[in-house]
C-alpha cells in the first residue's frame, strides 16, 4: 500500500470526481473525510473556506447535491455528500440516495472520519442523532463544525459552541465565518483533521 503523503495545503483543494456508487469512488488508499449535514448547512462553503477559492458550488435551492462529490488535497480527500433533512424529493429520489450514501458510510475502507456540518443557529435535533447512531458500529471520529457564525457575535458564537457540545456530547466543535478574511476558521478545521486524523493514520499505514 502507498503511503499518502503527510503535508497541508488546503489551498491546493481540487476537484477530483463524482460518483453515485462505491464502484465510481476513486481507487486508492487516500484517507477521505466525509462531509455531512443538512442541505443548506454550509457545505459547499466550508469546502470553499478550505480551499480558498470557489471551488465547489454554492446553491441556493437546498438539497441540490446529488453524488458523493471528492475534492483532493495533498493528504487527504472530503467527501461532499448529499444533505439530510430536506424533504422536497420524491420516495424513488431519497431512496436512490439512501443506496448511494449508506454503502459508503457503511463500507469505504478509505473513510477515517466524520465532518457534521451544521448552521450555527440551529439546535442538534434527532436527525443529527440518527446519524450518529447509524454510523456508530464504525466507531468513526466525529468533528462538528458550526457555519454562518457571522450571523452572531463572538460572545454568542462562543456561547453556541458551548450548547453543542452540551446537546450533542460530542466535545470537538468548531465555529467558521464564511466573511472571515483570515480564514482562521477553516484553517482550524484543517488542521483537526490533519494533527488527529490524517497524521495518525499514514503512521499506522504500512
Amino acid at each position: 500500500m502507498n503511503r499518502p503523503k503527510v503535508q497541508r495545503n488546503t489551498k491546493r483543494l481540487q476537484f477530483v470526481t463524482s460518483s453515485v456508487n462505491l464502484q465510481g469512488c476513486p481507487q486508492d488508499h487516500i484517507p477521505e473525510v466525509a462531509i455531512v449535514g443538512r442541505s443548506n448547512a454550509g457545505k459547499s462553503t466550508l469546502i470553499n473556506g478550505m480551499g480558498g477559492a470557489r471551488i465547489a458550488q454554492v446553491s441556493s435551492t437546498p438539497g441540490k447535491t446529488r453524488l458523493l462529490n471528492f475534492y483532493q488535497t495533498e493528504a487527504y480527500r472530503l467527501c461532499d455528500m448529499p444533505g439530510y433533512g430536506f424533504s422536497k424529493r420524491s420516495g424513488n429520489e431519497q431512496s436512490s440516495w439512501q443506496e448511494m450514501i449508506e454503502p459508503y458510510l457503511s463500507r469505504r475502507d478509505n473513510l477515517i472520519g466524520l465532518c457534521l456540518v451544521m448552521d450555527i443557529r440551529r439546535d442538534w435535533s434527532q436527525d443529527e442523532e440518527d446519524l450518529l447512531d447509524w454510523i456508530e458500529p464504525r466507531h468513526l471520529p466525529v468533528l462538528v463544525v458550526l457555519t454562518k457564525s457571522d450571523k452572531l457575535t463572538r460572545s454568542d458564537m462562543s456561547k453556541r459552541v458551548d450548547q453543542i457540545r452540551l446537546q450533542s456530547g460530542i466535545d470537538e466543535v468548531l465555529a467558521t465565518a464564511a466573511l472571515d478574511k483570515s480564514r482562521a476558521g477553516f484553517e482550524a478545521v484543517d488542521h483537526f483533521f490533519f494533527e488527529n486524523w490524517i497524521k495518525p493514520q499514514a503512521k499506522r499505514s504500512p
